[in-house]
């Protein structure tokens, strides 16, 4: 084994995070044009321009979903195990839009009746919408803590109503995600659509990229000085295998502050999402629209890494017993699995980021009412 079983971890906590940033800007920007299409699409016209500007691309996408579930299902098993019999109800409520897409996309065109397209409007409308939300709903679930623990077979039980994920700090993170996540759909459309709906994603993405700005500050001061955090004071050697009770973790108020104390530069970190929308913003006003697409997309990275780097290394926090709490340290598989995935990965990743470029590449260009028309698109 060439990386000792310490250095294996770092990696994969790495890899699921560039998995998930990879899912955030491409995934993103398809959900958010759904959930764009009932609000800007204001005749059947426009709204087949903008289902036909996300048409080639939208099932590509969700590749990038079902690698960072895949890859925390066998890079952490048990977190993978906790997070899903946890947020049962929320996953649940998140898949009944996902699950509505499909037909959304493929049958709202069939036919020509026009309650039965604005039924699957509004439905590919929700579809963008709530997935997108509740992913911040699940980001601040995650800093206030997951009220679940292991019992003496090391089998999790949760301790959580459904009702309780639902709170003000919540709320507000949902509100963030969704924000970055429409600003980045709409400015996808404003890069494929002219005239009326160009002008119109102008608009909206001055509306969302304010309030991007507007409420991320609010929420990150609220995670590192309002709600409490946690953090590690003992556990066994990183380099060793050991389970998620070995360790002793503290919880209280200021504790998310932890890796910021310890790497003064991670300040600097948040700003780079502020700026990045301010400047996507500049460059969709002035009609330079895939520069701001790439302003937005740099800013949902760093809004990722933002969570990611404030996180660490927990992957799971414990609200109800702190020191059963998930960490990269503890929730990984064996030093052989994560070798041979990580093997494995470096091998097709780059294939899976070279595809998703040649895709866009030549699914460019602008997308037009005589273009559908002329090429009897099904969208």
């Amino acid at each position: 084994m060439i990386l000792d079983y310490a250095t294996l971890k770092l990696c994969w906590f790495f890899i699921i995070g560039v998995l998930l940033i990879g899912f955030a800007i491409t995934g993103g920007s398809d959900l958010g044009v759904s959930a764009l299409l009932a609000p800007m699409g204001k005749n059947d016209s426009e709204r087949r321009v903008i289902l036909n500007s996300i048409g080639p691309a939208w099932e590509g996408n969700q590749v990038w979903f079902i690698l960072t579930v895949g890859a925390i299902f066998a890079a952490w098993p048990f977190a993978y195990a906790a997070i899903f019999s946890s947020l049962y109800f929320l996953f649940f409520l998140l898949l009944i839009p996902l699950i509505l897409r499909p037909p959304g996309l493929d049958y709202r065109s069939k036919l020509k009746n026009s309650t039965w397209r604005t039924f699957w409007d509004y439905s590919l409308f929700f579809s963008g919408f709530l997935p997108i939300f509740l992913f911040g709903v699940m980001i601040g679930n995650l800093f206030l803590g997951i009220p679940f623990y292991y019992d003496d077979t090391l089998l999790p039980h949760a301790t959580q109503a459904f009702f309780s994920l639902f709170t003000p700090y919540t709320l507000l993170l949902g509100t963030v995600c969704a924000s970055a996540l429409l600003l980045q759909g709409v400015l996808f459309l404003q890069s494929k659509t002219e005239y009326v709906l160009c002008q119109r994603a102008k608009c909206i993405a001055q509306i969302l990229g304010s309030l991007f700005i507007i409420t991320f500050p609010i929420a990150w001061y609220w995670t590192l000085y309002d709600i409490p955090g946690f953090a590690i004071i003992s556990m066994p050697a990183s380099n060793t295998s050991m389970t998620p009770v070995a360790k002793e973790v503290i919880h209280a108020i200021g504790l998310w502050q932890t890796q910021y104390k310890t790497f003064s530069v991670g300040y600097f970190i948040p700003v780079i999402p502020l700026f990045s929308t301010l400047i996507a913003i500049l460059f969709s006003t002035f009609n330079c629209a895939k520069l701001a697409l790439f302003s937005s997309s740099l800013a949902i990275a760093a809004l990722m890494i933002t969570w990611g780097f404030t996180l660490f290394p927990f992957i799971l926090p414990s609200s109800t017993i702190p020191s059963h709490s998930l960490t990269l340290w503890d929730a990984t598989s064996s030093p052989l699995t994560l070798s041979w995935m990580l093997g494995v990965t470096i091998l097709f990743l780059p294939i899976v980021l070279c595809y998703t470029l040649w895709a866009f590449r030549v699914m460019r260009g602008k997308v037009t009412e005589a273009s559908i028309t002329e090429k009897n698109h099904s969208y």
